[in-house]
This record gives C-alpha cells, structure tokens and sequence, in this order.
C-alpha cells in the first residue's frame, strides 16, 4: 500500500516530517523522542503548500521536456576499462560517424529544437570521442550558435591546444578519474598502451587551471572504495570545481565482480563529502560532489535538479536521449548493450517518432509507485530507484535499485546536514545564490 501524507522519521537528533510524493518536509529537534510533538504551524504551513507542491512535483516528474541529446560520434575506445557499459566488440569494431554524418544529425536536431526558448544541450559521449575530434570541434565551430556543448573523455587523447580549445569555446568537459594515485586509478582506467590515464588526466585537470565547465567523473568500484576522500582532496589541490562520484553500473556482466559492499561505500562517500566540506570551508575554493548536491537539490528543491537519474520516470526518453555512431536512437547510453530499446535511426526517422516509439514509452512508464517497495519509501522521489537499464540486465526493470541501501544512508546523511546548515557548502555557490524560499517556517 502506498503511504501517502507526511511520515514521520527520525535522523540523528531531529525529526524529520517528508511528503514521499511531493517531498515538502520540514525539521525538528527530536533528540530521538519518540513521543516529540510535530509543531501545529508545520502542519498548517503543509496544509497551505500540498495543491501546489503536488503540482510542481507532477509536471517535474511527466511534463518535462527533451533538452539535452548525447551523441555517440565514435562506437571506440582507446581504453579498456573493465566496467564499461559499451560491450568489447563494440569498441574494438565499431564505426565512426563521418564528418557529414554528424552535421546532418545536429542539423535535423537543431531543426527539432527551432523555436524553442531554450538552446539544447549536446553532449560527444561514449565510447571515447576524442578519437574523432577533428571533426566534433569542426561541429562545435559550426553550431555553437544552435547549441551547449559537452564532452565526456578519458583524457587520454587531451593535448594542450584542445584545452584551449575547450576554454576558448565554452565546452563542458567531463573527465574521469578513479583514484588519487596511478596504480589503484589505473587498475580500473587501463588503457593497453599507456597503462592508464592517471599522468595524462592529472596533467590536463592542472591544465583546466580551475576551468567552470569542468568535471571530474569517478566510478566506485571495490577497487577504488576506500579512496574516494583522498581523490577529492587531490582533485580539490587541482581547483577542480566538481566531481561525481558514482557507483559502478552493472549493466554488463564484467562490472558486477567490481560491486562494492554498500555499506563500505555509504561510509567511504559520506567521509568524501566531508572532506569536500572541510576543503571549501578552509580555502577559497570550492569543490563539490555533484551527485550528492542532486541529492540535497532533491530534498530542498526538488524540481532544480539537473541529474535525471534520481528521479522517476528517469531522464531517459524524456529529457534525453543518445544516437549512437550508427544513427541508432536509444532512450540512454546505458542501453547500448541491451536489445530492444531502439527508438529509430536518426538518418531515416524523426526524433518525434523515437520520442513516441514503444521503447521510449517503456522507459517513462517505470516510477517508484508501481515498484513494491518503493512505493512504500519515503524516500522515493529524491532517490528515484535507479537504473532501469542496470535493472533490466538484471531480469526485472521494475525492481528497486541495486544499491538502494547506499542510497538511503545518503539520504540520511543529506538531511543531517541540511539540518545543520551547511547546504551553502554542498551546492556551486552560483547555484545556491539563485535558490528563493517556497516555503519557510522559522
């Protein structure tokens, strides 16, 4: 049965009154009494606020439009990471988009996004896009009028002029990294011919000199679990501005021997947050893990989140979408593996009819009501239960997610902190400047 109203949790030594549907909540201190007393203005002030915040939370959630695309310029990699969503064959075989192919795909995009308020974000993605580069700046030079750029590397293939490039240009960069020393990053970030991207990585973060736009992305695997607070303190040394920290996919069968014990990486994440906390409380820069500020996103504004994984229906086939090297459009990049999620192909159909297509659909009918557990959690629309990709590799998309106890312990943790005020320390300082009160109860 699906609880519905506010729940009543005790975190730490506050209480904790959350809406599971519409996430309005409000703190007290409780010091863990059972028997402490909800004030009556919270109760009114919620009994004000349901209609509205049911509202914003149901056009968040199925009302939002595509407005980012991921494009897949390249099927190969340079690298052999072993949790790799993309299966081996793949990027050991696969093609590359030539140089009109890729005009032709962000010529019919910029034509569906004609007329909108907004310009779309564009995304080179996976396998590794650099190796095709000549052709993605020529893009970029092209049609930076039309479109927000990003690039997601290795950094393998990164040389000075395309940092400049990058800077010069406005591009966002993601580039990943797992630990804070060569031999535990490179473990997990092999590549056959550099041994890893550790020195070629850590050379261009120090290039980027503090660079806006860039973000270092982690994978947790057991490997690399117990290092995650000493990575952020070498990335914060580097004026990395964001890291995201996330938990391996197991999607393929090869990343699930890297599943880390959710416990042991509740523990090690929650010390990587404090230590982001400690560096940007004492300096003058800040770096933040940008998967736990969507968490605190979640709870304080929950429709200012910018990660659609933490969510339901996800991102995927609703504010996004990936075409492949092949044209191919799937719901997410993590379906490049699976079968049956191909919405079209972008040289034949229309982003319409891979937006409409049954798999498209597939993917936006999973929310947590319908997931049995979940539907119960009061957590459920701040965690989202992801990944339904990861989920239906499992046998059973409509499942809670693998690492649902991480998530809630994180989420216990975001809110103690939040009751403690320190979310100004969580958040890009730009950001938590533009956040306005819906609500306030002093």
């Amino acid at each position: 049965m699906q609880r519905k109203g506010l729940s009543c949790l005790n975190i730490a030594k506050n209480q904790v009154l959350l809406d599971a549907d519409n996430v309005f909540w409000g703190i007290t201190e409780s010091n863990n009494h059972p028997d402490a007393l909800i004030p009556r203005e919270l109760l009114s002030l919620y009994e004000k606020m349901k209609v509205s915040c049911d509202r914003e939370m149901e056009d968040f959630r199925f009302s939002s439009e595509l407005t980012a695309i991921y494009i897949d310029p390249t099927d190969r990699c340079n690298a052999d990471c072993p949790y790799c969503y993309v299966p081996a064959k793949t990027r050991k075989h696969g093609r590359s988009m030539t140089e009109r192919e890729l005009y032709f795909v962000l010529e019919k995009i910029a034509e569906y996004f004609k007329g909108k308020p907004k310009k779309a974000v564009i995304i080179f993605h996976a396998s590794e896009p650099l190796l095709v580069k000549e052709i993605i700046f020529k893009a970029i030079r092209k049609f930076k009028k039309h479109f927000y750029f990003g690039i997601q590397t290795n950094g393998l293939l990164l040389e000075d002029k395309d940092i400049k490039f990058i800077k010069d240009n406005k591009v966002g960069i993601g580039i990943s990294l797992d630990a804070s020393n060569a031999a535990l990053n490179n473990r997990s970030r092999f590549s056959a011919k550099l041994g890893g991207n550790f020195n070629k990585v850590t050379r261009a973060i120090g290039s980027f000199g503090g660079y806006e736009g860039l973000n270092v992305i982690t994978t947790i695997t057991k490997l690399n679990v117990s290092n995650l607070p000493r990575l952020v303190r070498l990335l914060h040394k580097k004026k990395v501005p964001c890291v995201l920290i996330n938990p391996v996919r197991l999607t393929q069968k090869n990343a699930r021997l890297l599943k880390p014990d959710e416990q042991v990486m509740a523990k090690y994440f929650i010390e990587a947050v404090e230590e982001a906390i400690k560096c940007s409380k004492n300096s003058k820069h800040k770096i933040i893990i940008g998967n736990f500020a969507n968490i605190i996103l979640g709870i304080i504004a929950p429709t200012a989140r910018r990660l659609m994984c933490d969510i339901s229906p996800c991102g995927g086939g609703r504010c996004f979408l990936t075409i492949t090297a092949n044209g191919d459009m799937i719901p997410c990049g993590e379906f490049i593996g699976l079968k049956g999620f191909r919405g079209g192909n972008i040289f034949k159909d229309s982003i319409n009819k891979a937006m409409a297509s049954e798999p498209f659909r597939r993917i936006r009918s999973r929310i947590v009501e319908n997931i049995e557990e979940c539907a119960v959690c009061s957590f459920r629309n701040i965690c989202g239960a992801p990944c339904p990709a990861e989920l239906h590799a499992f046998g059973n998309m409509h499942s809670k997610a693998v690492f649902c106890e991480f998530y809630k312990a994180i989420i216990n943790y975001a809110f103690r902190l939040i009751a403690q005020g320190q979310e100004k320390y969580l958040l890009r300082t730009e950001g938590f400047a533009h956040l306005n009160y819906q609500y306030k109860l002093s």
